[in-house]
């Protein structure tokens, strides 16, 4: 079995890669993130190259201890760092080695393939995580029967196009499996489409 921090290593290479052949255009085109554009989700992921423990602290007790205040100060700021900048980050070792405390592997992962996707799936790009980083995750956020995100699987199936991988019963989603991710993650799709929240 692969080490799901390689697959990590490889989305950020990936995700690297298409933004450097990017236009600033599309830094600017937004996301899945509510109210972000494609510079602040980089800006976001790269959080941990930039912040040491003793900032980190710093930046929460700013934020009152609320990590999603915390989240989109650095984002809205750190995104006019110059886009070299954070294409270097994005391609750091000490991002690509880097666990959220308390989630390890795991949870680096979804944090990886989850704002890929939340890059490469509203501007219509392929996705750039390994499609068995994409299952995985897939595989996690279904565990949890959508508590992560506050989504309410009651009386839903999600069915992958593109995958043999299903779950749930009832009304029938079907999408890829990068924008299961995605809705199983409380985003929106560019059509519109989203989970029922609990």
């Amino acid at each position: 079995m692969t080490d799901p921090q390689s697959w990590v290593s490889t989305t950020y290479e990936r995700l690297a890669d298409l933004l450097a052949a990017a236009t600033v255009a599309t830094w600017n085109a937004s996301s899945l993130c509510e109210k972000w554009l494609v510079r602040h989700v980089i800006a976001h992921v790269t959080m941990p190259v930039r912040l040491t423990p003793e900032q980190f602290g710093a930046e929460m007790a700013a934020a009152g201890g609320d990590f999603t205040v915390l989240s989109d100060t650095v984002a809205t700021r750190d995104a006019a760092l110059p886009l070299a900048d954070l294409l270097d980050q994005l391609r750091s070792p000490e991002l690509h080695a880097w666990q959220p405390p308390g989630g390890g592997a795991a949870g680096a992962l979804s944090h990886a393939v989850i704002h890929s996707l939340d890059v490469t799936i509203a501007l219509d790009r392929p996705a750039v995580a390994p499609r068995e980083a994409v299952t995985a995750v897939l595989d996690h956020l279904a565990a949890t029967n959508g508590t992560l995100f506050g989504v309410d699987m009651t009386d839903v199936r999600l069915e992958a196009t593109d995958i043999a991988w299903s779950t749930g019963h009832g009304q029938l989603v079907r999408a890829d499996s990068g924008a299961l991710v995605a809705l199983l993650s409380g985003r929106a799709l560019p059509g519109g489409s989203t989970l029922p929240r609990s």
